[in-house]
């Protein structure tokens, strides 16, 4: 469902606003909000607040009046924190003049988009996949085109033939997501390669998710404790596009404060995006975002083991007669397959009810997620003890 179905014909809106599609995570949200005793785990997020050394920086520059209009590209003094931490986490260094801070992941995203699509183009996402990446190419007048990945025993995979076939002329770029949200698919060094390879043959950007790369688990996927990035493989002249943020690794959801690193040739391009989106990012905000990148890594940490816990508990879903689900390599999520007729909406309906249990629906994600389930485990692990519990005992009453 999208907005232009109850939307009287003579607002005469434009197609790319009216066709924005609702969240159907929103809408399981809404039906489940303000329960008591609900153990929620439907959306993104863990259920740490932000460690205080972030939140009193913020605060310090807040007292010190650093609340007036500031660098459309981010304050140098996070853009330099960005590219060491970069050169630490990666081993590479990085210009600090390819990092562009944003107001959150999702501007991050909507200015990537703009630069690279508009009317009349396509950019290949594989499914399922956060719906907000489908909303980022809506409303950017171009066609997100979806490409299902290959479900097995080993859990989710690229399908590179669809990918091949998907690419037409229209085609402007790919959107990757690794470690995947829902899926927690990782890709591999080679996958990276033949991701590389692909849009290069096309000429095609490549829009880089790699938010949950701290985040990974099988041990043949781990370098130096992260995931296989873009950055490991590919040149200089690659026309790639990262989209990142401090939500997930630094439990900053509700600061939006993000960042897009990209090729200083186009810092003018997304300085201006930028100027006609929000004018900057607050500096109190950024100075946080300092904060986090300096002295944050005992808190990251920290998350990635209570993530890693998690995984396990709610591992034992499998052990129902009623779920399939190969261990994910990374992210924060569980995507469970249910064995039923239901409707994945109406499962996650009836969980509500029956068990006071919020998970997202896999129609959320695209029709390649429908029959499942996602579950965000980074919580702490009595919640999900207990949420697991409930789950186990609800569902033969709710697939039925």
């Amino acid at each position: 469902m999208n907005a232009s179905a109850a939307m009287p014909p003579f607002f005469a809106l434009r197609p790319e606003a009216e066709q924005a599609p609702t969240s159907g995570i929103v809408d399981v949200f809404n039906y489940g909000r303000n329960r008591e005793g609900l153990i929620p785990l439907w959306v993104g997020e863990g259920d740490l607040p932000t460690p205080p050394f972030i939140c009193d920086a913020a605060t310090r520059s807040l007292a010190a009046g650093e609340t007036f209009y500031t660098y459309q590209r981010g304050i140098p003094e996070l853009r330099q924190t960005l590219s060491r931490y970069h050169e630490r986490i990666y081993g590479q260094p990085v210009d600090p003049e390819r990092f562009f801070v944003t107001s959150g992941g999702m501007p991050a995203m909507q200015v990537a988009m703009r630069m690279v699509s508009g009317p009349g183009d396509e950019v290949l996402i594989s499914t399922p996949a956060w719906p907000n990446f489908a909303g980022a190419i809506t409303v950017a007048g171009a066609q997100p085109v979806a490409v299902p990945m290959v479900f097995g025993q080993n859990g989710w995979n690229l399908d590179f033939d669809r990918l091949e076939k998907a690419v037409t002329p229209r085609t402007r770029a790919l959107l990757i997501n690794s470690p995947a949200n829902p899926t927690g698919w990782t890709a591999t060094f080679s996958d990276l390669r033949a991701l590389l390879d692909l849009a290069r043959r096309h000429g095609l950007w490549i829009i880089a998710d790699e938010i949950y790369g701290r985040f990974v688990y099988d041990p043949a996927l781990q370098v130096e404790g992260r995931a296989p990035s873009f950055r490991d493989v590919m040149a200089s002249e690659d026309r790639i596009l990262f989209v990142q943020t401090f939500s997930k690794n630094w439990a900053m959801t509700g600061w939006r404060l993000g960042w897009l690193e990209a090729p200083p040739a186009l810092g003018q391009v997304i300085e201006n995006l930028v100027q006609y989106q929000s004018s900057g990012t607050p500096v109190f905000i950024q100075r946080g975002g300092v904060a986090a990148l300096e002295q944050g890594e005992e808190f990251v940490a920290h998350q990635i083991d209570r993530a890693r816990t998690g995984r396990e508990i709610v591992g034992r879903l499998s052990q129902t007669d009623f779920v399939e689900l190969p261990p994910p390599s990374g992210a924060f999520y569980a995507f469970l397959k249910i064995k039923s007729q239901k409707t994945s909406k109406e499962i996650a309906m009836g969980l509500i009810e029956e068990a006071n249990v919020g998970l997202a629906p896999g129609s959320a994600f695209g029709e390649a997620g429908e029959g499942y389930l996602r579950l965000c485990y980074a919580r702490k692990a009595s919640d999900l003890e207990e949420a697991v519990r409930r789950i186990g005992e609800a569902l033969p009453r709710v697939v039925g």
